[in-house]
Formats: structure tokens, C-alpha cells, sequence
């Protein structure tokens, strides 16, 4: 239908391997051809994941997971892509490369939903943006002036 998910903490099938869990990703296509061009944009986007492409999901890192679970989302080919918390639980550097990720994928053109706990990154990268506070929205807007707010500064920006 268009829309794909990265949910919380990956969820990968750990005991599939890498190139079985892609798979997954792409059960409801059937042009094996267009299967495979995503395949190979996959893993130009993801070199680590070709590379490891016989492993089992289970044995891969944190991060390395984190991108299997947005190789796979990606390989139905989404107009929307909505990622739940992708930095959770990552190592500094995997969280820099998810979110350069993230950058990459929106401007390729696919429309990406980001739910993340890690504010300064998010809005690093967004366009709108919305702040939520026990499950309301306090706050929207711009996601470069929010940044700038003051409010949220003191709440979610502050080190």
C-alpha cells in the first residue's frame, strides 16, 4: 500500500539470514526484476549488509540490525517510510550513520515518518516537526525553529 515500518528495537528475524529478512521486505511484489534493482540499491546503501548476507540476523550488531530492519522495510519500495525510535540503544557512531541514513532516504524522495526520542538529532534532520508530552502535541512547527525554541531547548535540547 505504500507505506512501510521500522519498528521499535528492529525486529529482525534473527534466524533467517540477512538476505532471507530483505526478502521479507519485498513479499508483496512480484516483478522478480524490480525485486532484485532494489536488492542491489540496498546494498549499495547498505554495503555491510551484502557482505554479510549468508549471517544470521540474530549474530548481527545493533546497528548493523538497525539498518537491516530499513534495508528490509525499504524493499517494498514505500512512499512512506515510518521509523520507530531507530537510534535506540546504538553506539554514538551507528546512531550518526542511521540518522545520515535517514537524511539519504528522504531525499531520494521516499516521505520518512521519524519517531525518536533523541530530539537534536531529529530535528537536525526534519522538516516539520511535532512534540509530543504524554501522548499530546504541545508543540509544531517548523523543525529548524522548534530547534530554536526555548522551550524546547530547556526540555529535550539541554546537555
Amino acid at each position: 500500500m505504500g507505506i512501510a515500518h521500522v519498528p521499535e528495537g528492529r525486529r529482525v528475524f534473527a534466524h533467517l539470514t540477512v538476505l532471507q529478512n530483505l526478502k521479507m521486505g519485498a513479499y508483496t511484489r512480484s516483478d522478480k526484476k524490480e525485486m532484485e534493482d532494489t536488492l542491489a540499491m540496498i546494498y549499495k546503501r547498505f554495503p555491510r549488509l551484502e557482505e554479510r548476507k549468508e549471517q544470521m540476523a540474530g549474530t548481527l550488531s545493533g546497528g548493523e540490525q538497525q539498518m537491516l530492519a530499513m534495508g528490509r522495510a525499504l524493499m517494498s519500495h514505500p512512499k512512506l517510510i515510518v521509523m520507530d525510535e531507530p537510534s535506540m540503544g546504538l553506539s554514538p557512531i551507528y546512531v550518526n550513520e542511521i540518522f545520515d541514513i535517514i537524511q539519504k532516504i528522504n531525499e531520494d524522495g521516499t516521505t520518512v515518518l521519524l519517531v525518536e526520542q533523541n530530539a537534536k538529532k531529529a530535528l537536525s534532520i526534519a522538516d516539520r516537526a511535532y512534540v509530543l508530552e504524554t501522548g499530546n502535541i504541545v508543540l509544531t512547527g517548523d523543525a529548524k525553529e522548534l530547534m530554536n525554541n526555548d522551550q524546547v531547548k530547556k526540555a529535550y535540547l539541554s546537555e
